[in-house]
C-alpha cells in the first residue's frame, strides 16, 4: 500500500509526464530569465526534490495551471471583452488569452455593437395587448 506522500507524488510525475509529451510542434521551448525571491527558488528546488523531478517542470506546470484558473474567471473574461470592444486589443490577442471560439463569439458581438440599430416600424397588424389597451393622459401640472 502506498502512502499519501508516495501517492501524490507519483500523481504529479504522472501529470508531468503527460503534459511533457502533450507538447507539440508549436510549443517548442523557449528560454525565458527572471528574479525572483530567494525563498521561492529555495522552496520550489525542496519540491522539485521531493517529487524527484526538476525546477523547470514545476514552472512550467504552475504557469499552465494559472493560466488556465486566470482564463476561465469571469472577471478577465470581462475584462478581455471590454478592452476589445474598446479597440485596446487585437483580435489575434484575444484568440490567445480566450481561446478561438471564445475570441469569434466577442467578434461577432464587437459586430453587432458597433451596427447601427435597426429601424423598424411597430406591426400594424398584430395586437400586442391583445384588445386591453389603457391609456394614461399626464395632468397639465405634472412636470416629467
Amino acid at each position: 500500500m502506498m502512502c499519501t506522500l508516495c501517492a501524490s507524488a507519483e500523481t504529479v510525475m504522472s501529470l508531468c509526464a503527460k503534459l511533457t509529451h502533450a507538447m507539440g510542434a508549436s510549443d517548442d521551448p523557449r528560454r525565458v530569465h527572471f528574479q525572483s525571491p530567494e525563498y521561492l527558488v529555495d522552496r520550489l528546488d525542496a519540491i522539485a526534490e521531493l517529487f524527484d523531478t526538476d525546477r523547470t517542470d514545476l514552472l512550467i506546470e504552475a504557469m499552465r495551471e494559472y493560466i488556465e484558473e486566470t482564463a476561465d474567471s469571469e472577471t478577465f473574461q470581462e475584462l478581455v471583452a471590454t478592452k476589445y470592444y474598446d479597440d485596446q486589443l487585437e483580435f489575434d490577442t484575444v484568440k490567445q488569452l480566450v481561446g478561438t471560439e471564445t475570441a469569434q463569439r466577442l467578434r461577432l458581438l464587437k459586430t453587432d455593437l458597433e451596427d447601427e440599430p435597426l429601424d423598424l416600424a411597430a406591426p400594424d397588424d398584430v395586437d400586442i395587448y391583445d384588445g386591453d389597451v389603457t391609456t394614461v393622459e399626464a395632468a397639465a401640472d405634472d412636470d416629467r
